[in-house]
């Protein structure tokens, strides 16, 4: 199971992703290191376009989650534009 917070969703908005792509990133991303007992996972997308006022090839976003019962609770999310070698 997994539950998106408030937090999250907020600045998901702020940064540029969605739900959708928080839960492709939990499910199918690479793991990242986190802090204080926090787990991460980042995925990186095509992205081809314009993000205030500048072109982006692709974009990473970074999930940050605690594991509560079986239950992944996220924290926070980064995204981050430019490129990167897969």
């Amino acid at each position: 199971k997994i539950v998106i917070g408030n937090h999250t969703l907020g600045r998901a908005k702020e940064r540029g992703t969605d739900k959708t792509e928080i839960i492709d990133v939990i499910r199918n991303g690479f793991k990242i290191s986190g802090k204080h007992k926090r787990q991460g996972k980042a995925k990186i997308f095509d992205f081809h376009r314009e993000r205030l006022g500048k072109f982006y090839e692709q974009k990473k976003v970074e999930v940050f989650f605690i594991i509560e019962n079986d239950t992944i609770i996220t924290v926070t999310v980064y995204v981050f534009y430019g490129k990167w070698e897969v």
